[in-house]
C-alpha cells in the first residue's frame, strides 16, 4: 500500500467525475476536466492538445507534476496531491493585442477565490504571483500556441514547512488557512476564472470597461512599493511601482522618470510605508 494513491488520507485524490459534474455545463466555459496521476507538465500537455485542435475550456489537473516550469524557465516540484497543479486552454476572440491581460486575469480570479474560501489575505506580485505577506503561495505561467493561450498554475495547499521548495514560499497549511481541501479550492478558482473571463470577453478585452484593471490594482502588492526589476539583457531598474497601464504593463518611477515594463523579474525591496 505504500505506493497507493489512497495511502495518504491527508492528501486524497481529486475526482474527475465529480469535478466534471460540478463545473461542465451547457453554455459554460469549461468543456472537460481531466485529472491524471502524473505528467511532466500540464502546460506542455495542453499546448500539444491545442496544436491538435482541442476546443476552448479544456482543463488538465495533475496530482503530481514531474517537470513543472515557472517564469524564466525555473523548475519546481512538490509531493503528490500537496497542491493544485493545473492548466486551462483558452481561445480568446478579443483582439490579440489585449491577450496580455490573460495571466493577470487568472491571477486576480485565483487570488479572489482563495481569499474568499481560505480566509487568507492573498495579494498579487506583478505580474501574477500569489503572495501571503512576502511569501509565494502560487505561480502562474501563460503560453501562446497559435490562436490559443494555455495558462497553468501551481498552488501550494498542504505542503509543510520542510516540504517547501524555497524559504520564500508558503502554503495554505503553513498559513493555517480555513480551507486546505483541494476539491472546493479548484472549483472556486475555476468558477471565478470563468466569471472574469466572460466579463473580459464581453468587453472585447477592454480591462477598464470590465473592471479588470481596477480589480488587479486593488489586489496588487507591488503597487506603491519600492522594487528592483531584473530586465532582459542583465539590466536592473530600481524605483517605485505606481500602477499598471491599460495593457497590464507595470509603471515604475525611477530617477525622476516614468518607465513602462512589459516583462521583468520583480523583487520587493522593502515594505510599503
Amino acid at each position: 500500500m505504500a505506493d497507493s494513491r489512497y495511502s495518504d488520507l491527508d492528501r486524497p485524490p481529486l475526482s474527475q467525475g465529480a469535478l466534471n459534474r460540478a463545473l461542465v455545463r451547457p453554455g459554460g466555459l469549461w468543456t472537460g476536466i481531466t485529472v491524471v496521476d502524473s505528467t511532466g507538465s500540464t502546460n506542455a500537455d495542453l499546448a500539444q492538445a491545442a496544436r491538435g485542435g482541442a476546443e476552448q475550456g479544456a482543463v488538465l489537473i495533475a496530482e503530481t507534476q514531474l517537470a513543472g516550469r515557472g517564469r524564466l524557465g525555473r523548475v519546481w516540484n512538490a509531493p503528490a496531491r500537496s497542491g493544485l497543479t493545473f492548466s486551462v486552454l483558452l481561445r480568446p476572440t478579443v483582439p490579440q493585442v489585449r491577450h496580455g491581460w490573460l495571466p493577470l486575469l487568472f491571477g486576480v480570479a485565483a487570488a479572489s477565490a482563495v481569499r474568499r474560501l481560505a480566509e487568507v489575505d492573498v495579494r498579487l506580485k506583478w505580474p501574477n504571483d500569489l503572495l501571503i505577506g512576502e511569501r509565494k503561495l502560487a505561480g502562474v505561467l501563460a503560453e501562446r500556441i497559435d490562436d490559443a493561450v494555455v495558462i497553468g498554475m501551481g498552488l501550494n495547499v498542504s505542503l509543510q514547512p520542510a516540504e517547501l521548495p524555497v524559504e520564500t514560499a508558503t502554503s495554505l497549511a503553513v498559513e493555517e488557512a480555513a480551507c486546505v481541501d483541494r476539491d472546493p479550492l479548484i472549483r472556486a478558482v475555476l468558477r471565478e476564472l470563468e466569471s472574469h473571463y466572460r466579463d473580459w470577453t464581453e468587453a472585447d478585452g477592454d480591462a477598464d470597461a470590465c473592471g479588470l484593471r481596477a480589480a488587479y490594482q486593488a489586489s496588487c502588492a507591488t503597487i506603491g512599493r519600492r522594487i528592483r526589476v531584473e530586465l532582459p539583457g542583465e539590466r536592473v531598474l530600481e524605483g517605485v511601482a505606481t500602477g499598471v497601464d491599460p495593457n497590464g504593463h507595470l509603471q515604475v518611477e525611477a530617477d525622476g522618470k516614468g518607465h513602462t515594463l512589459s516583462a521583468g523579474d520583480v523583487v520587493h525591496v522593502r515594505p510599503a510605508p
